[in-house]
């Protein structure tokens, strides 16, 4: 990166794919790939290896920093970061107040994500036919479990971190959603709000083993079966439509650790049924008002993108 235009743009991307990673049901992966860096990405966090640790311990910072595409990285970074603390109090009270457009937003955004990834794929065939099937069945299982109990432990921390950075870099898998799941994602929240160093501390830890172990796999894929892992990882973005889906019923609740009530097993019904059934409006017209907010967002970013590639 050469100019202020490319360190503003990849900050900006930063941003969106930190406030994709507060919401459980959305991946910052999908973000990285709707923006173009997702392969550029993997191949950064991947140049982290026995050559970068060389280029520490001999002080040649310049030749590590370089190595592992260091401007990049860190650019991407400060946007990830300053979007989670910036915006985390933000999306934590359109997820209560505002559900229904919240979640038609990210709907829209992800499916129409899904086509413009499809719609780059070259070679089809049966096998890629059945790679966004099984990613879509996989997804839409995931998205389907039930959050569970967690100890409190570091050690727990640790192991939620590392499982979380895995899906985060997964498109349409939710590393928040994932720590729902383990019973972590309001632990981590409150540390954020809290800034409790040493959970966060302890949660980065197990990120960063997590992630410099998972992301050579997915650039091995991308490499060597390109058009399979694009319609897997579409499939994924597809079978997340699953938990973004904005009409839910709630089946049981769980009281929070701060004492505040929850919903905790939820179950998509229809928006025609969802006044029935919840005494509550559908709120249809906005939702569909947000769905296509995400479309044309989408639609606004790829063709921007295209354009500036072009240039």
């Amino acid at each position: 990166m050469n100019h202020l235009k490319d360190y503003i743009l990849v900050f900006l991307k930063g941003i969106s794919m930190g406030a994709a990673d507060i919401v459980p049901g959305v991946s910052g992966g999908s973000i990285a790939l709707i923006t173009g860096i997702y392969e550029k990405l993997l191949d950064s966090i991947k140049s982290i290896d026995q050559t970068a640790l060389g280029y520490l311990f001999r002080f040649e910072i310049k030749k590590l920093w370089e190595h592992v595409n260091g401007s990049f990285l860190l650019t991407l970074l400060v946007g990830i970061l300053a979007s989670i603390f910036t915006l985390s109090n933000l999306i934590t009270f359109l997820m209560e107040y505002y559900p229904i457009p919240l979640w038609s937003f990210f709907c829209g955004l992800i499916i129409i994500s899904a086509i413009i990834i499809l719609r780059d794929i070259g070679n089809w065939s049966i096998g890629v036919v059945i790679a966004i099937l099984i990613g879509t069945a996989v997804a839409y299982w995931i998205t389907g479990l039930p959050p569970m109990g967690s100890p409190d432990a570091l050690w727990f921390t640790f192991i939620a971190g590392a499982i979380a950075i895995c899906a985060m870099i997964l498109p349409g898998v939710s590393g928040s959603f994932l720590l729902l799941i383990l019973g972590q994602y309001e632990r981590i929240l409150a540390a954020v709000s809290e800034k409790n160093i040493v959970v966060l501390a302890v949660f980065a830890f197990g990120c960063i083993v997590g992630l410099l172990s998972f992301s050579r796999l997915i650039s091995w894929l991308l490499k060597n079966h390109h058009a399979l892992t694009i319609g897997l990882l579409s499939g994924f973005m597809l079978g997340s439509i699953n938990k973004l889906w904005p009409w839910k019923e709630v089946i049981s609740y769980r009281m929070s650790s701060s004492g505040v009530q929850k919903p905790f097993i939820t179950e998509n019904i229809l928006p025609q049924n969802y006044l029935e059934v919840t005494g509550q409006e559908s709120l249809f017209l906005f939702a569909l008002l947000a769905f296509s907010f995400g479309v044309i967002l989408v639609l606004g970013i790829e063709r921007t993108a295209y354009y500036i590639n072009r240039k």
